[in-house]
C-alpha cells in the first residue's frame, strides 16, 4: 500500500475507535441529568442510586474517550502536514473554542460529579451534572463545526499559492454556521442520545432477564425507552433535512449515497442494493422516483447524477458509500420499530412479559454504535476525492516526508494499544455491571424479585 492509503487507514481506524466513546458520554450525560432530576423531584432513592451507578460508567467512557482522542491531534501534524497547514486557521479557532467553551465547562464540573456525592447538596450536584452534560454537548459542537467546514467551506479566503496555500477566516460566524454544520450537529447529538439510552436499555434488560435489581431496572428501562423512542423518531427528521442539505451543497455525494449515475434524471430510492460501478447499474429493491419525491415531493424531478461531474471529482468508492449509508438508514428504521413496539407493549401492560424482547434490547446496544460508525464512513467517503470539498484533494493533503513503513509501524502500534484499551474498557464495564447499582450501604431490591419476576413471566 502507498503512503496515502496507509495514512487514511490509520486515521479511519483511530477516529472510528475514538468515536465509540464520546457519543456514549453525551448520551449517558442526558440520562444522568434525568435520573438526578427525578430524584430531586420525587425523593425516591432508586433514582439517586441509578444516577450514582451510571456516573461510574460515564466516567469510564469519558476517560477512554479523552485518551483515544489525543492521538488524532498528533496524526494531523505527522501524517497530514499539508492538510494541517491548509486548515490550521479554521481548525485552530474551532478547537480553541472547544477548549474555552466546552472542555473547561466539562472538566470544571467533573470533579463535583464524580466525588461530590454526599459532599454537596443534591441540587448543587445536579448543577454539576448538567454542566458536564452541556460541556460534552458543546465539545461535539466545535468538532462537528470543524468537520462540517471541510464538507461545506464558508467564511474564508485562500492566501498563498501551491503547497503554501491555506484557508484564512474572514467571517468567524459564517465559518461556524456553514451550510451543513447545524444539520450534521443535530444528527450527531441524536445519534449520541441513542447510543447512551440503548446502553442503559441493554444493561437493565439483562438485569431483568436475570431477575436482579428488578424494581430499579424497570424504572431505568422505562426512562431510557422514552429517550430512545423520542430520539429515534427525531433522527427521521434530522436525517431527511441533512439529506436535503447534501443534495444542495454536495450533489456528487448524494448521487453516490443512492448510486444515481445519470447526469440529470429522476432518481430512485433504494431500500437495499448493490452498485456496479462499471455498468453504472444498481441491483436491488427500489422505490422508482423515490429520491426525487423526498427532495421535491415530485417523483419526476431530475436529480443531479455522478455523470454530471468529471470522473476525477466523483467519489471513487460508490458501492461502499452506498452500503454504509443504507446500513445506517436500515438501523435507524429498526430502532424506530423496536422502540415503538416496546412502547406499545408498555401501554398494554406487557412490556416486561416478553423475555425475547428483553434479549433483543440486550444486543441492540450495538445498533446505534454501528449506525454512528457507518454514517461517519458514508459522510467521509462520500466527499472524496476532496479532503476539503472543492478546495483540497486528499491526495494532496498527506505529508510528503513520511514514509509508508513509518505509517505502517505506527498503525500496527495503534492496533495493539487500542486492542488493549478495548479489553480494559470491556473488563471494567463488565465488572461494574456485575457489581450492579447498589453499594454495600444501600438496600438491594433483590428480595422483591420473587414478586416482580412473577409479573415478568406472567
Amino acid at each position: 500500500m502507498d503512503t496515502e492509503i496507509l495514512a487514511r487507514i490509520q486515521f479511519a481506524f483511530t477516529i472510528a475507535f475514538h468515536y465509540i466513546y464520546p457519543p456514549l458520554s453525551i448520551g449517558l450525560g442526558l440520562l444522568l441529568v434525568i435520573f438526578e432530576g427525578l430524584y430531586i423531584k420525587t425523593k425516591q432513592d432508586e433514582y439517586h442510586i441509578l444516577a450514582k451507578f451510571w456516573t461510574k460508567i460515564f466516567a469510564l467512557t469519558f476517560g477512554i474517550g479523552v485518551v483515544t482522542g489525543i492521538v488524532m491531534e498528533f496524526e494531523f501534524g505527522t501524517n497530514w502536514a499539508v492538510y494541517s497547514r491548509y486548515v490550521g486557521d479554521i481548525f485552530g479557532s474551532a478547537l480553541a473554542a472547544e477548549g474555552i467553551f466546552a472542555f473547561a465547562l466539562e472538566s470544571g464540573f467533573l470533579g463535583v460529579l464524580l466525588f461530590g456525592w454526599n459532599r454537596v447538596k443534591p441540587w448543587v450536584h445536579l448543577v454539576a451534572t448538567i454542566g458536564v452534560f452541556f460541556g460534552s454537548m458543546f465539545s461535539a459542537v466545535w468538532i462537528v463545526v470543524a468537520n462540517s467546514w471541510q464538507q461545506t467551506p464558508a467564511g474564508y479566503h485562500i492566501v498563498g499559492e501551491g503547497m503554501l496555500a491555506r484557508a484564512e477566516i474572514t467571517d468567524f460566524w459564517a465559518m461556524v454556521f456553514n451550510p451543513s454544520s447545524v444539520d450534521r450537529l443535530l444528527h450527531v447529538w441524536l445519534g449520541a442520545f441513542l447510543a447512551g439510552s440503548f446502553l442503559v436499555l441493554s444493561v437493565h434488560a439483562y438485569y431483568l432477564i436475570r431477575r436482579r435489581y428488578v424494581r430499579i431496572s424497570r424504572k431505568a428501562f422505562k426512562i431510557a425507552l422514552v429517550v430512545a423512542t423520542v430520539f429515534s423518531l427525531g433522527q427521521l427528521f434530522t436525517g431527511h433535512h441533512s439529506a436535503e442539505g447534501v443534495a444542495q451543497n454536495q450533489p456528487a455525494k448524494l448521487a453516490a449515497l443512492e448510486g444515481h449515475f445519470e447526469a440529470s434524471a429522476p432518481a430512485d430510492l433504494y431500500i437495499f442494493g448493490w452498485v456496479n460501478k462499471e455498468t453504472q447499474k444498481v441491483s436491488g429493491l427500489k422505490i422508482p422516483g423515490g429520491l426525487s419525491f423526498l427532495l421535491d415531493y415530485d417523483f419526476k424531478t431530475p436529480v443531479t447524477g455522478l455523470n454530471a461531474f468529471p470522473e476525477d471529482e466523483r467519489p471513487p468508492q460508490v458501492n461502499a458509500v452506498f452500503q454504509f449509508y443504507h446500513i445506517m438508514v436500515a438501523i435507524g428504521m429498526t430502532l424506530i420499530a423496536l422502540t415503538l413496539y416496546a412502547c406499545f407493549l408498555w401501554w398494554k401492560g406487557k412490556l416486561f412479559r416478553r423475555r425475547w424482547l428483553l434479549w433483543v434490547f440486550v444486543f441492540a446496544v450495538f445498533l446505534p454504535q454501528i449506525a454512528n460508525q457507518v454514517g461517519w464512513f458514508a459522510a467521509e467517503m462520500g466527499r472524496q476525492p476532496w479532503v476539503v470539498y472543492g478546495l483540497l484533494r486528499t491526495s494532496q493533503a498527506f505529508s510528503q516526508s513520511v514514509t509508508d513503513s513509518q505509517i505502517l509501524f505506527s498503525l500496527i502500534l495503534f492496533l495493539v494499544v487500542y486492542a488493549l484499551l478495548l479489553v480494559l474498557f470491556l473488563y471494567l464495564l463488565n465488572k461494574k455491571i456485575k457489581h450492579g447499582p447498589y453499594d454495600e450501604s444501600e438496600t438491594d431490591d433483590r428480595p422483591l424479585t420473587k414478586d416482580i419476576s412473577q409479573a415478568i413471566t406472567g
